[in-house]
């Protein structure tokens, strides 16, 4: 049986990549015979078998530490796996190559024979972020790299990393189970009333920063007739300055504001719910990212209106009709405003986003991920 560890922030951490974690482990469970074990950000939950998941969940590091070797302690204790596979994130981990060097320290004592990292982000030279960039120099040093993007993958192959331990496995797709529920059991579930709505619901989901775009999709509401539609804004609040955003415009326009952290299981009622999803983010200079919401979006088959910035890249590569520049109100007021009045060919037009979505389903990018293990396993066997 194969046996991978993943490093990783993990629930109940209010993190995109703790959630992707979980997806993906999920899916796992279906896929394949895999034993799994969690090294995660040590919290308040207790080390415990994941009854969902049937992962076994340890306390292994702290967020921003430089010391993983609790890491070490954990894989002796279990007897050691095939793969030990890192979820990276820079904002999880540093910039420096501490968790690098623990993991090929459990190669080098045979408590792991593959390592593998998933990056969730990828900086460019122009980023200067020079940390960042010694780090990428490094996973040549790994047996393979993961990236979700095909920016991130030839951006990795320009710094030097070897081509061939590069893989670009697409982020997962959950198809949304909500779909069939009434519009008033949704609103029940998420403790709002039928009252509270008026025309259309245009929905802005994730955490909220500065760089999700909230002041550009507020300046371009104001352009749209408040009767049309209720804008809701869910999320943890990353910024306490956007409160001031969401106090004025308030005033102008129908809104309903989650202020709290929603699970995906909440997240996607509340996506069920919505008519129109809409991302207006502006990106981070010289960083590659994927959006989780953009796939939780897209399995749940609602129109999308976003920017084209890389986070979003599968939008613009699939629905670029749907798509606008970042920072420019104007442009998405129009975007909303042909949408309401072209609902129906705006769903018909999204056709293909959703047929990415299909083909993107988490338990097919499970299997790539077995697929995956088992093919650098082969190769050390043949050498």
């Amino acid at each position: 049986m194969l046996s991978v560890a993943y490093v990783s922030t993990y629930p109940p951490t209010h993190c995109g990549v703790a959630e992707y974690t979980r997806m993906l482990i999920t899916a796992l469970k279906s896929a394949a015979n895999v034993t799994v074990h969690v090294l995660c950000d040590i919290s308040d939950r207790k080390e415990v078998i994941d009854k969902e998941t049937g992962a076994y969940v340890h306390n292994a590091f702290i967020k921003g530490s430089n010391n993983y070797d609790r890491i070490l302690d954990i894989l002796a204790e279990i007897g050691g796996v095939d793969v030990l596979h890192v979820q990276h994130e820079y904002g999880i981990f540093g910039y420096t190559d501490a968790i690098l060097g623990t993991c090929l320290k459990a190669k080098e004592e045979g408590l792991a024979r593959k390592i593998a990292f998933t990056m969730h982000t990828v900086y460019h030279p122009l980023s200067g972020n020079d940390k960042a960039l010694k780090f990428q120099e490094k996973l040549n040093s790994t047996d393979a790299v993961i990236v979700h993007s095909f920016l991130k993958e030839f951006e990795l192959q320009h710094q030097g990393v070897n081509p061939r331990i590069v893989y670009r496995i697409p982020h997962g797709t959950h198809l949304n189970p909500y779909l069939g529920i009434s519009r008033e059991n949704l609103l029940a579930e998420l403790s709002l009333s039928r009252e509270e709505i008026k025309g259309y619901i245009i929905t802005m989901p994730g955490f909220l920063r500065r760089d999700k775009g909230l002041d550009v999709l507020i300046d371009s509401l104001e352009h749209v007739d408040r009767e049309k539609f209720t804008l809701i804004i869910a999320g943890e609040l990353r910024d306490r300055k956007l409160l001031d955003v969401i106090e004025y415009a308030s005033s102008k326009m129908n809104i309903i504001y989650l202020a709290r952290y929603l699970t995906n299981e909440e997240m996607l009622k509340l996506i069920a719910l919505s008519d129109i999803i809409v991302l207006p983010y502006r990106d981070k200079r010289g960083s590659y990212s994927i959006s989780g919401i953009l796939h939780l979006s897209m399995g749940s088959f609602r129109p999308i209106i976003g920017t084209k910035v890389p986070r979003l890249i599968e939008l613009y590569q699939y629905a670029p009709r749907l798509t606008i520049p970042p920072k420019a109100p104007e442009e998405l007021s129009k975007k909303i405003l042909w949408l309401i009045e072209n609902y129906d060919f705006g769903v018909a037009y999204m056709a293909y986003l959703y047929g990415y979505a299909a083909r993107t389903q988490w338990l097919r990018m499970a299997r790539r991920h077995v697929s995956l293990y088992n093919n650098i396993l082969k190769s050390e066997a043949s050498t």
